[in-house]
């Protein structure tokens, strides 16, 4: 019995040692719940630019913890969304936002899938329609290939 006690014992000792681990990411304290709203949308808008294809709030990399510690800053000091972004672009270009502005740089980005699309669709009908020229062209018969197969025809009744 004192053996099961203290088994459960230690495995409770053991649990709550694990959960010292599992501490929370983002510890800041922002002014206002407005603020924490705000600087959390901005942050799921901003890419990590060492992680592909996460956000700053999805990612644990240093980097984006840096990120989001001066996004959680910046929204705290009363700076704006565009003002925010901007630095953010300004220090790590284009590639940190999710969804990039509509400009010179960004058409083929775009646009190309659209360009894409139009394209695999003239291909499509260009295909779909030579098919059905060379169906039409090779049921149909000439007068020579015609007389031609009747002459084969006639030979193969007259021989059985």
């Amino acid at each position: 019995m004192k053996f099961i006690f203290k088994m459960m014992v230690a495995c409770t000792s053991l649990l709550f040692t694990l959960t010292v681990m599992a501490t929370p990411v983002d510890t800041y304290e922002f002014q206002s719940a407005d603020n924490q709203q705000r600087a959390l949308s901005l942050a799921h808008q901003l890419r990590c630019p060492q992680c592909q294809n996460q956000n700053l709030v999805d990612s644990n990399s240093p980097v984006a913890q840096d990120l989001r510690l001066e996004v959680y800053t910046m929204v705290d000091s009363g700076k704006s969304d565009s003002e925010i972004i901007e630095f953010m672009t300004s220090r790590y270009g284009d590639f940190v936002l999710y969804n990039p502005k509509l400009d010179s740089k960004t058409y083929i980005l775009w646009l190309g899938p659209f360009g894409l699309l139009v394209l695999g669709l003239f291909i499509g009908f260009i295909f779909v329609r030579k098919q059905r020229i060379q169906a039409t062209e090779s049921t149909t018969l000439s007068t020579e290939q015609q007389a031609e197969l009747d002459a084969l025809l006639n030979r193969s009744k007259t021989t059985k």
